[in-house]
């Protein structure tokens, strides 16, 4: 058996919280995470809705069915599966919805942010891709175990935070102790935001972590 592969053109989709304008100074690039849509999971960020701030909320390529064969779809970034193949693919779908979106922002002082629940995600964007940002955003997770020399150094030059809550089951304190830990090794400096909740985007740490943002 020969194993081939080929490149084809997929057609991705991305939702905004408003229009383009000239108006816009800030933008949030916001990742959801396994078993979303983004349709549904940019609804999280309507407290951020303001004149000059621009929410984007691409979705992963890969969209399925959550239960059976039929009923609620849902979408995934990767899988295990030609895995290499597909990171590099949602960066390249990323780093195109990120230029035809900031293509349209005529302002030469946007604040750009990476946000991702989906954690995995943005941080392979921000280091392997194109696109820019000031601020990158763990929510309810952590940097992913394969990160290169070359990776960390490039975290070096953005503002990070983690965000979780005393109660998520996936983030549990050992493991956010232990992520921290991790960070502390590689000489990455952070802030952390908690809150306490589950898995969840919590309307009051978002208007914090909006706030802490703001203020740099």
């Amino acid at each position: 058996m020969i194993k081939s592969k080929i490149r084809v053109s997929r057609t991705g989709r991305y939702y905004l919280s408003a229009a383009p304008s000239s108006h816009i100074d800030e933008v949030w690039f916001v990742c959801h995470g396994y078993g979303q849509l983004a349709e549904y999971f940019i609804r999280n960020f309507q407290g951020l809705q303001k004149e000059n701030v621009l929410v984007v909320a691409p979705e992963g390529l890969n969209r399925f069915y959550l239960n059976g064969f039929s009923g609620r779809v849902a979408a995934s970034w990767m899988t295990k599966e030609d895995r290499l193949d597909e990171i590099n693919d949602y960066v390249q779908f990323l780093d195109d919805v990120y230029t035809e979106v900031i293509s349209q922002l005529h302002n030469k002082d946007l604040k750009i942010s990476f946000f991702s629940q989906g954690t995995a995600t943005v941080s392979r964007w921000f280091c392997q891709g194109q696109a820019k940002a000031e601020n990158l955003v763990l929510w309810a997770g952590a940097l992913p175990a394969d990160q290169t020399k070359e990776d960390v150094e490039k975290l070096k030059g953005v503002k990070l935070y983690l965000v979780a809550g005393d109660n998520d089951p996936f983030i549990t304190e050992d493991a956010l102790q232990r992520e921290l830990s991790l960070l502390h090794e590689k000489e990455l400096e952070y802030d952390l935001i908690r809150f306490g909740g589950k898995h969840e985007i919590d309307p009051e740490a978002l208007q914090v972590l909006a706030a802490k943002l703001r203020s740099v």
